[in-house]
């Protein structure tokens, strides 16, 4: 019961620090918005493609993509408050406690983990909006569509939690924080098919776009909300989960490993 407590009071922590940064709620919201209206509606008025039933228009094809995105900066970077708690000692005032470090890798990883799927209820919600405003024609945003998207999204959150926990864990200061965190997330986002179709990729391009998780986040999401994907959804869910179970294995082993 005390771990359980220890977890849940890591948690509410960073749910009430999340609360408390506006500024960091309102970027998050701002930069994927942007996507969708500037990219989205630049090259869309070039690209088009063809879904199931339906046109589909290029920012509702880019839609599950500026998602994965949002997901992919707010949870790797998320990692960074730990060198930060490492630098004010809040980790040596939690290590002292009774608290396994399991736990407190767990309690982190929820805690970013609910903070970005705050973000991404946001983006949906907006969404809703662009599609009552004609911007975005082809996306279908019902029950089993969303429900669908948000369970992949949060697998792959824990993930991309995990990976920022881990980079954060082995860092001492912010700046080689970030340095490291773009260098991983820029070739996740932009090898992931999230601004292009992954079939009749060029033979060099195949493997580093097979080999990416994030991959088969993006053409899941995409499957539920655009009826476009390359694979079957649950082959999708399947590859994500792994990916997820990986990350919090080495995730609770470098919190082992950490030094404070």
């Amino acid at each position: 019961m005390s771990e359980l407590k220890g977890i849940y009071a890591l948690w509410y922590r960073e749910i009430k620090v999340f609360s408390r940064e506006r500024s960091r709620i309102i970027s998050s919201i701002v930069n994927p918005i942007l996507w969708l209206l500037v990219v989205g509606g630049g090259l869309g008025s070039a690209v088009s493609f063809t879904g199931v039933f339906h046109e589909l228009d290029y920012q509702a094809f880019i839609y599950p993509g500026v998602l994965i995105q949002a997901a992919l900066f707010s949870s790797v970077f998320f990692g960074v408050y730990i060198v930060w708690d490492k630098k004010i000692d809040f980790m040596k005032e939690v290590l002292v406690s009774p608290l396994r470090r399991t736990s407190l890798f767990v309690g982190k990883v929820l805690g970013g983990s609910t903070d970005t799927l705050i973000q991404i209820i946001i983006l949906i919600c907006i969404g809703f909006v662009f599609l009552s405003l004609g911007i975005m024609p082809g996306l279908r945003l019902n029950p089993i569509s969303i429900l669908i998207s948000l369970a992949f999204l949060f697998t792959t959150t824990i993930a991309l939690v995990s990976i920022g926990l881990i980079i954060g864990s082995q860092m001492e200061s912010p700046e080689g924080f970030q340095l490291i965190g773009s260098f991983l997330i820029i070739p996740l986002f932009f090898l992931s098919g999230a601004l292009f179709p992954i079939s009749n990729l060029p033979s060099w391009l195949s493997p580093f776009i097979f080999v990416n998780p994030i991959t088969y986040a993006v053409d899941g999401i995409r499957g539920a909300m655009v009826g476009i994907s390359q694979f079957n959804i649950a082959f999708d869910f399947a590859i994500i989960s792994i990916f997820a179970v990986v990350m919090i294995l080495f995730g609770t082993y470098a919190f082992k490993k950490m030094k404070i």
